[in-house]
């Protein structure tokens, strides 16, 4: 059974949450503040963490890189603030996604379906090498040119996705539903431009190529 740790200083909201979780069969820890979550991911290892940004003893993006260091877990950040600066701001962090308030349970609850879905998939042994690009999905590992490559949960999932499906055209529609869920589309759209400028500065170098932009339908995996 997977396990989520809320961390949502919102007591009605947290356990609201925590609820629909306990419901879908999750194992589901609550902290309402920075401290009690430290306390937790001492105990346990979560295949989950949803983040609330506007904590009473710490704001999210600072303490996003503190939890990452401290789980390996992916990461939800939940927020009332909808500027879309700060929805830019989160993925950029890294972060798996990212929920404005109010939200639909039901979407949140199909979002860390697909989520987790991944997660699983992704602990499968899975290579991609091509002698200058090297991709270990399972270890969450990369070297470009034999150097390491800094990437996201979000990009090896967007990377994985493209590979996955080589030399197929791959609609915009079907990212959005794959990496985060159709429903929202006016985040998902902004957050997709965002991850694809960022991804291919990362591994477009040296006259390699490997996303190709289908204007007017999506992007296609031309790599090896």
């Amino acid at each position: 059974m997977h396990r989520i740790l809320l961390i949502e200083d919102d007591f009605s909201l947290n356990n609201a949450l925590a609820y629909n979780l306990r419901s879908a069969d999750y194992t589901v820890d609550c902290s309402y503040n920075s401290k009690e979550a430290f306390e937790f991911l001492k105990l346990y290892h979560y295949i989950l963490l949803i983040l609330d940004i506007n904590l009473p003893d710490g704001n999210g993006f600072e303490l996003y890189s503190q939890l990452k260091e401290k789980s390996g877990a992916s990461i939800i950040f939940l927020t009332a603030n909808d500027l879309e600066s700060d929805i830019i701001k989160g993925f950029n962090l890294g972060a798996d996604d990212y929920i404005t308030k109010p939200f639909s349970p039901i979407i949140l609850l199909k979002k860390i379906e697909v989520l987790t879905r991944y997660i699983v998939e992704r602990q499968q042994e899975s290579i991609y090498e091509d002698g200058f690009l090297l991709i270990n999905f399972s270890q969450m590992t990369a070297l470009i040119n034999e150097d390491v490559l800094d990437l996201s949960p979000l990009e090896y999932r967007i990377l994985q996705y493209f590979i996955l499906n080589k030399n197929h055209i791959l609609k915009r529609e079907q990212l959005l539903e794959y990496l985060w869920d159709s429903s929202e589309n006016f985040v998902g759209d902004t957050s997709l431009n965002t991850a694809m400028s960022r991804l291919r500065k990362k591994i477009e170098i040296d006259n390699h190529h490997y996303i190709k932009t289908i204007y007017g339908t999506g992007y296609m995996w031309i790599g090896n």
